[in-house]
């Protein structure tokens, strides 16, 4: 006889993908750690490339981020010149915008990103399709 226990340690499809999506993020993360960068950063910078000037909690919206992570990852960003503040005021950072540091921290790390890619590519299978159809009804990537 099954139990609810048997059942959501056998089926849950929640915990395996939150399973995956470590095991993806490590894959980035270790491919691009000669950079000194996440994937996690790479999306937020790639995101704001995206998106163009903006407040963080549009960041957030876009990559579906609580407004902590984004704060200390653009904390991070900014104190590498790879984000400036665009704008601000007395409660802190309005807008956000790329700088051409971003910008070229974006084209260093292309060689592992790619790879990293494949291999997580290689990893997912025919999953690929169904993870871009998902993101795509999440309204990812912005404007397109």
């Amino acid at each position: 006889m099954s139990t609810s226990v048997d059942e959501i340690v056998q089926d849950c499809l929640a915990v395996r993908i939150r399973l995956i999506g470590r095991a993806v993020t490590s894959l980035y993360d270790g491919a691009l750690e000669r950079h000194g960068v996440t994937i996690a950063q790479v999306n937020l910078l790639t995101a704001l490339g995206k998106v163009g000037p903006c407040p963080p909690a549009r960041l957030g919206e876009v990559l579906q981020l609580e407004r902590s992570t984004v704060s200390r990852n653009l904390r991070l960003l900014l104190n590498q010149g790879w984000v400036e503040p665009s704008a601000s005021d007395a409660k802190g950072m309005r807008e956000v915008t790329l700088t051409e540091a971003g910008r070229t921290k974006i084209e260093s790390v292309m060689p592992e990103w790619r790879q990293a890619q494949q291999q997580a590519a290689q990893l997912l299978g025919a999953g690929v399709t169904a993870v871009q159809e998902v993101a795509s009804g999440m309204g990812y990537p912005p404007g397109v």
